[in-house]
């Protein structure tokens, strides 16, 4: 090498730049030398990330990569210098121990108070071949690296979520206790026009079919929870959407009282007294799952339908985490994802409107959140976080998009064991 004679610490832009035409780079030098100034120590200190983000922003992954093997050598070379500008080895891939905590756009290295900044730091162990963990900056509190491949479940997080769901069908549930005894006079207030419900006679049995085909999606999402090895963050995903559309739809529901959609429907404004008779029927819709199935006679709630919401929903989680050959599994899903809408408005039990904003809305956040989640868009947005910290909170540790790996969580059967993995 030209610049071999001197020591990587005391070089000058110049001589970073004889290095970059050296190996192949010199299509950088100008960037990075001339524009950026960057000498012997910064050309040690720099990482994949600094090269990845701004303001350098290279966008050729190959040479990207091939940089980043360079500075590699470079460090290998250089141990003693790293050492003595306080740099931990393998610097442009990551440290190799320790914890990082993040604080805004920064993170310290809790093994030797080093300070570096970027969206991510892809960890390498210097005597092994390629990329061992990866670790990624949010200025939501603190967490470990995680290896690459390997997804924490942070179970902590999922029952957080459990929770916040749990509280949110209690919520909705004294909503909708409160809402009947705000249901329009029918007398007064008699069923909106709705194209389809004019044209399609009402079929008696067709709200029982439309939650006989969310129990059997139910029951396939659940079984895909049970198998799916990355169970909790799955789990976690389907809680805080789950909640944070029903809470949406106790706004909605609570805002605004539309007439009941079918005179077959006997739903008089009901007063319940005082407070604690009041609870005891959110108690009774709660237990219930709001099902007609399980006895439960709901009136008023509508604007969007809670049984579009849980069916779509449920559909979608099983065709996101299932691979993409299982086509049998997800035309299943998609027909008793149809078929349950269809008979939700067969059943004249809610406005056509009702149901198409519920799929809308459940579509687009499911969409909205596993975009986010997969892109990692929200690291480099402030105001993501700031709109959506629950979001940020709970995918703040999800490295990128979940893969679809199965195996049987019990010790027994062997064969069951030996047959997932």
């Amino acid at each position: 090498m030209a610049t071999s004679e001197d020591s990587v610490s005391s070089w000058s832009c110049k001589q970073v730049a004889r290095w970059l035409q050296v190996e192949g780079f010199g299509e950088y030098v100008e960037l990075l030398c001339e524009q950026h100034r960057l000498d012997g120590p910064s050309l040690l200190a720099l990482t994949e990330a600094d090269l990845r983000g701004p303001p350098l922003g290279l966008t050729v992954l190959g040479d990207i990569k091939r940089l980043i093997i360079a500075l590699c050598r470079l460090q290998r070379q250089n141990q003693t210098q790293l050492e003595e500008l306080g740099l931990p080895a393998g610097l442009s891939l990551g440290a190799t121990g320790g914890e990082w905590s993040c604080d805004g756009d920064d993170r310290r290295y809790n093994g030797g108070n080093r300070l570096s900044n970027g969206t991510e730091l892809r960890l390498r162990n210097g005597d092994r071949s390629g990329y061992d963990s990866v670790c990624h900056t949010h200025s939501n509190g603190r967490y470990r690296r995680h290896l690459a491949g390997r997804l924490d479940p942070e179970v902590w997080k999922t029952i957080i979520s459990s929770i916040y769901v749990f509280f949110v069908f209690g919520f909705t549930s004294f909503v909708m206790v409160i809402v009947h005894e705000r249901v329009p006079d029918m007398r007064t207030y008699p069923p909106l026009p709705d194209i389809f419900l004019d044209s399609v006679p009402r079929i008696p049995w067709a709200f029982a079919m439309a939650e006989a085909c969310g129990l059997i999606l139910c029951y396939m999402c659940l079984l895909v929870l049970l198998l799916h090895k990355h169970r909790s963050i799955i789990f976690r995903r389907l809680c805080s959407l789950m909640g944070t559309v029903f809470l949406l739809r106790c706004c909605t529901m609570f805002v605004t009282s539309l007439s009941v959609p079918g005179q077959h429907l006997k739903c008089a404004s009901k007063t319940y007294g005082d407070s604690w008779g009041k609870i005891q029927r959110a108690l009774l819709i709660w237990s219930g799952g709001g099902m007609t199935l399980t006895g439960v006679q709901t009136c008023g709630d509508y604007m969007f339908s809670g049984h579009t919401v849980v069916i779509t929903l449920l559909n979608f989680f099983v065709t996101e985490y299932t691979p993409r050959t299982w086509n049998l599994i997800h035309t299943i899903s998609w027909v008793l994802n149809l078929f349950g809408i269809f008979f939700i408005l067969a059943a004249h039990e809610h406005y056509s409107i009702d149901v198409f904003i519920a799929f809308y809305i459940t579509t687009r956040l499911f969409l909205y959140y596993h975009t986010l989640a997969n892109t990692r868009a929200f690291q480099q947005s402030r105001r993501a976080r700031i709109w959506f910290p629950m979001f940020s909170f709970f995918e703040c540790n999800v490295n990128g998009p979940v893969p679809n790996q199965y195996h049987w969580p019990f010790n027994k059967p062997a064969f069951m064991k030996s047959l997932i993995g």
